[in-house]
């Protein structure tokens, strides 16, 4: 019988396996997306002290009302566009994108290009 993989299972192997060379620093903190079938998320992590400089997501109240009635590509797009905003306050000019195990196209792209365009650097 051929068993059926949990593509979560998957992804997070995946991530394990990117997250052994993708480390954040103080100088460059790492960039970190989750995606859940109807939410995104994004923080930027100090690794090396372990704490969350700056995070945002489409849960966020001051966002809410920036995404009504958009797709889920156009939500992403403006979280990553506040994500940058928000690490512009906290002097954070580039970091480590970390994908999380996710492919690199769609909410995750777009969530990308929403940061680049606030002006963070990776």
């Amino acid at each position: 019988m051929i068993s059926v993989k949990d593509k979560n299972t998957e992804r997070k192997v995946r991530h394990k396996r990117v997250r052994k060379n993708v480390v954040g620093s103080s100088e460059r903190p790492r960039l970190c997306v989750y995606r859940s079938l109807s939410k995104i998320y994004a923080q930027i992590i100090d690794d090396s002290k372990g704490v969350t400089l700056v995070s945002a997501s489409s849960l966020d109240k001051e966002i809410q009302p920036l995404l009504a009635g958009k797709s889920k590509s156009e939500q992403a797009k403006i979280i990553g566009e506040e994500l940058g905003k928000r690490a512009k306050k906290a002097k954070i000019k580039e970091v480590v994108f970390d994908r999380g195990g996710y492919v690199y196209t769609g909410r995750v792209a777009a969530l990308a290009e929403g940061a680049r365009s606030a002006g963070l650097k990776f």
